[in-house]
């Protein structure tokens, strides 16, 4: 199964809390991996909390340019207990 983000919601700081096609949901905390030239400018929390789920790639992008792949994504999230 190819994953897509299909719902994404700011919680705070650098979480989100998404969930997948496959089902999953839960929690990814992103504080860690913003750091490089295009995921800098996010370590500003109202650039941060301007994400859309892109209808096209299916994950988390931000207008400058970056986003994560869905799988990166899942493999990080924490998973909210039923």
């Amino acid at each position: 199964m190819i994953l897509h983000v299909i719902k994404a919601h700011y919680e705070k700081d650098y979480i989100i809390r998404l969930k997948f096609n496959d089902g999953a949901e839960g929690y990814v905390d992103l504080v860690d991996e913003l750091y490089g030239e295009v995921f800098d400018p996010l370590k500003d929390p109202n650039k941060f909390k301007a994400f859309v789920v892109d209808p096209d790639l299916h994950t988390l992008v931000w207008d400058n340019g970056a986003d994560f792949a869905p799988e990166f994504l899942h493999s990080r999230l924490l998973v909210l207990a039923n």
